[in-house]
């Protein structure tokens, strides 16, 4: 090798060393069953429990410029995707770790990247036949063996927090479930009310449904099993509406298509599914009605509640949020009485100008008392925009940014509800059912921007208590019609408060995806296992001597030969970072006792997928026995038999591209440090134009 090769190889490359011990720091936080991390604030000694690479890495020191890449690399899935951090950051350690092995082999720095590119990029196209439609996967999740079962253990009847005080208590009279492959005439439904069992059913060969559903529903009007016997699908009534999903009880696989395919997604992730399949029977509920998308992320809210157990979490319709005590007695009094509201796109304080407003430059303010003249005209202001809210009989405000304290004051001295950081979604939410049009300004206010009907009331938990804080109070703006759903998510541990939060938006973003892909892969580590399979045959084809007489001829022999030597050594570093992936996962689901052992069995799944002659045949066929890497048809065996496990698609290969384009990027950039740019951009175009059958 030229003397140049030998000095990048020889020395040492920091930033894969750093993204090494980075990473492994998160190696407990990969696969279904994550092993909680406490992260400890040493300004504060206040501690909190993560399960997410992203919270880890934000939580952490980074002074490293790997770091710093590895921390944008990772806020970059997270923004886009909300899934697949752990992928990425350990497979940017594996990956760092095989890279560094390449190097102590002397292998150019510009074959490294070649060869590992062109491997993820076939691997990318190999497993694209593990690849199932969503279609499919509910229709078949739905007439399996868990569907008949019902995981009824999965779900709390009382998932839905509602007012039980028109409800009359139901005829204790058994539902008998039916099977999807029986080809029954009708169906049960999911939609159980918690105070008078309402179901909707539809003959089975009805075709009024979505594509989703994995089983038809059609309204039954006449039963016992019902207390609002020929009562409208959707009353007029909020309230009435609201008992419609009072209770999604013990019901829930039964031809609820979503409901299956967000189970499969949530990797055992129980109490965050229990409330994500409730929020998807609501809006599937909705959209039959009104033809609107069957799940929208942008309807879905959450509120964390510190000081209740977490059996209170629950999914309620409108926008809950916690407000002080003071607040809480403006509350107390409108409630039951329809209120005017009003939309502001901003914040909501006299210095506030919104984005792209200039201040005249030829305009100065002299005062020959300065502070005296700021408070007139700060009391001024104050007036003024109280005056306006009371010209125009505002009751409540949202306002999307910060909200002046000094008019917060005021407005709850004249009885005036003002609510500050509340997202663009439920602004919008609150638009289109009251009719309420944002502005900026409260100068711009006029008539008609204001809406009507809105309601606030104190949050009451199931069992209809309202539930006080100490210094905050939830409560709960709602309006008729509204298709806004808040997340109620309660702890009694404040540390578990950001983690049951990150677990539950994992969750809905998932199936999120999964509906915008309108595909998904096999889960439980079918994919890697492929990609491992792949990988490697393609490694022992290129290491033997007769593959290498078919290589076209180089100018230099010997650079061919020593060409393909470099393009085995680098393929089977690639496959050793899938082959840790798979053994990570194994000893972090108790499927192995050791690493010595997961390696071993997968191993043997190799072995068995090269004897059978079709990898992708032995791994779906696995796959359906749910004996892959994750046995037993991974965290959910104990709950419900028969159930798979699935996984993102584009946000599974795009966590691999970016933890290896993160790598690549610190080798080329350690290369740089150590020989110089100008040496590096020689050595990368003497190796690229004698590499050019990679």
């Amino acid at each position: 090798l030229p003397m140049a090769f030998r000095d990048v190889n020889a020395r040492r490359h920091i930033g894969l060393q750093q993204l090494s011990s980075l990473a492994f720091a998160g190696r407990t936080l990969l696969g279904p069953m994550k092993s909680c991390k406490f992260i400890v604030d040493e300004s504060t000694n206040q501690s909190a429990l993560i399960c997410s690479a992203f919270r880890l890495i934000e939580s952490l020191d980074l002074t490293s410029a790997a770091g710093q890449l590895l921390n944008e690399t990772i806020q970059a899935q997270n923004k886009e995707f909300k899934t697949g951090m752990s992928t990425l950051l350990f497979l940017a350690g594996a990956w760092s770790s095989a890279v560094l092995e390449c190097l102590q082999q002397n292998v150019p720095v510009s074959a490294i990247v070649s060869v590992m590119s062109e491997g993820l990029n076939s691997c990318c196209e190999r497993v694209q036949c593990l690849q199932r439609s969503i279609h499919d996967v509910s229709k078949e999740l739905c007439c399996s063996k868990a569907c008949q079962i019902g995981c009824g253990s999965l779900l709390n009847p009382q998932i839905f927090c509602y007012s039980q005080k028109e409800i009359s208590a139901p005829e204790k009279v058994p539902i008998n479930s039916h099977s999807c492959q029986e080809g029954d005439k009708y169906l049960v439904s999911p939609l159980a009310s918690f105070g008078s069992v309402a179901s909707l059913v539809k003959p089975a060969g009805d075709k009024s449904t979505s594509l989703i559903s994995g089983c038809n529903k059609r309204k039954l009007t006449h039963s016992r099993y019902f207390s609002t016997l020929g009562k409208s699908h959707f009353s007029s009534q909020q309230g009435t509406f609201e008992e419609r999903f009072s209770g999604l009880s013990a019901y829930p696989c039964q031809c609820s298509g979503l409901g299956h395919l967000a189970m499969a997604l949530s990797h055992g992730n129980q109490t965050s599914m229990k409330l994500l399949e409730s929020i998807v029977a609501y809006q599937q509920e909705r959209a039959e009605c009104s033809g609107s998308s069957q799940f929208n992320v942008a309807e879905i809210v959450t509120c964390c509640l510190l000081g209740l157990p977490e059996s209170y979490s629950c999914v309620s319709v409108g926008f809950v949020t916690l407000v002080s005590p003071e607040h809480a007695r403006v509350v107390k009094h409108f409630e039951d009485k329809p209120l005017r509201i009003l939309l502001m796109d901003g914040d909501l304080s006299e210095q506030y100008r919104h984005l792209g407003f200039n201040r005249p430059s030829n305009v100065r303010t002299i005062s020959k008392s300065p502070s005296l003249q700021e408070g007139r005209a700060g009391d001024s202001w104050l007036s003024t925009m109280l005056d306006i809210l009371i010209n125009f009989q505002v009751n409540l405000v949202l306002v999307k940014g910060n909200v002046c304290e000094n008019l917060m004051e005021r407005c709850v001295a004249n009885c005036i509800l003002v609510i500050g950081s509340v997202t663009r979604d439920v602004l919008r939410a609150f638009g289109e059912a009251t009719g309420a049009q944002p502005v900026t300004y409260l100068t711009q206010l006029n008539a008609a921007c204001v809406g009507g009907g809105a309601q606030v009331e104190l949050w009451k938990a199931c069992d209809e208590r309202a539930v006080d804080l100490g210094e905050l109070v939830p409560v709960r703006v709602k309006a008729e019609g509204i298709g806004l759903l808040t997340a109620v998510l309660s702890t009694t541990v404040a540390s578990k408060v950001q983690l049951i939060e990150d677990q539950f938006w994992t969750l809905v973003y998932r199936l999120h995806h999964a509906l915008n892909d309108k595909k998904v892969f096999l889960g439980g580590g079918a994919v890697e296992l492929l990609c491992l399979s792949h990988i490697q045959m393609i490694a022992e084809q290129l290491s033997q001597p007769a593959s290498r007489d078919t290589v076209k001829e180089f100018p230099s022999p010997w650079l061919a030969a020593a060409g393909m030597e470099y393009r085995s050594v680098v393929l089977k570093a690639l496959a050793g970072g899938w082959k840790q992936y798979l053994s990570a996962i194994m000893c972090n689901a108790a499927e192995a006792a050791s690493e010595l052992e997961a390696c071993t069995a997968v191993d043997n799944h190799l072995k068995k997928a090269a004897d059978c002659g079709s990898p992708s045949a032995y791994i779906l066929q696995e796959f359906r026995r749910g004996a892959l890497v994750i046995g037993g048809s991974g965290p959910f065996a104990d709950y419900v038999e028969g159930l798979k496990v699935y996984d993102n698609v584009t946000a599974k290969i795009e966590a691999w591209r970016r933890a290896l384009d993160l790598v690549l990027l610190v080798l080329q950039t350690d290369a740089e440090i150590i020989t110089g740019p100008k040496m590096n951009q020689l050595l990368n175009s003497y190796v690229s134009s004698e590499f050019m059958f990679l």
